[in-house]
């Protein structure tokens, strides 16, 4: 099984002349390490449920930039855009930029976003749920759109683009993996089965990941896509990486097709707890 590295709090002693050290020596002992991807929050407060929300949070793309001049080899993303921070036009066109100049290792992992707290404090329109889904399915159509070699208008309910033009076109072949994160079963995982070659699931209990996978195998077959194309990933927030059990329980999700786990970095000290996972538990998931 591969492993994802989620670098997610920006509370670090020295912060924040300090997070440029930080955030580049743990992405280096990531990569050295085994880890196959790196990923951060895109966020502009920090996530009340974690920690307050004046606490640091950096900029994803800027950030995920940075991270790509310090690395050679891992996938580097969102884990996950909100579809309302910024235009799709221009986020595919950051996105594609990030691939050119990572050598091929963007992915767009994308969502409809929630947090509602910081589109308000920062001025950002915060429409109803069933727009934000409306407004996803858009973007991704334009994402594709962009990486075509359509460059005509696109025409939707809640976006119109005289020029879907994206030079330079992405370096990835045929374009950026587009990675739906989520668990919702009705909305979530029919857009992952249109149009996701990544899933990433909000859970790593092997019993939900079973039915989840189950309901994204039914979206397939209904749509006429191949649920086999599709990369399976879960998100391990809510278990202890080195618990005596977690291997079993990684072994659990491998046998459901799950090929990749993805630890977040625990505060204060992300590059100390990134060491202890390359040497306690990267290993052992590559193993299985």
């Amino acid at each position: 099984m591969q492993t994802g590295l989620h670098f997610w709090n920006y509370s670090v002693p020295g912060a924040p002349a300090a997070l440029p050290t930080v955030i580049a020596e743990t992405a280096r002992v990531a990569e050295a390490g085994g880890f196959d991807q790196f990923t951060v929050m895109d966020h502009w407060f920090q996530m009340e449920a974690m920690a307050p929300a004046s606490e640091p949070m950096l900029e994803a793309y800027t950030t995920l930039g940075f991270v790509a001049a310090q690395t050679s080899r891992m996938r580097l993303g969102p884990l996950v855009v909100g579809v309302t921070y910024r235009h799709p036009g221009l986020l595919v066109k950051t996105a594609t930029t990030l691939d050119v100049l990572s050598g091929g290792r963007s992915m767009l992992g994308i969502g409809a976003a929630w947090y509602e707290r910081e589109h308000h404090g920062l001025g950002v329109p915060y429409p109803a749920i069933s727009e934000r889904f409306e407004r996803l399915e858009e973007t991704l159509q334009i994402a594709r759109q962009m990486w075509s070699d359509d460059d005509g208008p696109f025409e939707g309910a809640h976006y119109r683009l005289a020029e879907t033009l994206g030079q330079p076109k992405p370096v990835s072949a045929p374009h950026p993996p587009i990675m739906i994160g989520g668990k919702g079963e009705r909305k979530t995982l029919r857009l992952a089965a249109q149009y996701a070659q990544i899933v990433n699931l909000t859970t790593s209990d092997p019993d939900e990941v079973a039915h989840l996978l189950d309901v994204l195998r039914g979206h397939c077959d209904r749509l006429g896509t191949d649920y086999d194309a599709i990369e399976k990933t879960v998100i391990a927030g809510a278990s202890d990486p080195f618990a005596p059990s977690f291997t079993g329980q990684m072994s659990r999700l491998a046998d459901l097709g799950v090929t990749m786990v993805v630890l977040g970095v625990r505060p204060p000290d992300p590059l100390g707890w990134t060491t202890r996972l390359v040497d306690e538990v990267v290993p052992a998931l590559a193993a299985l």
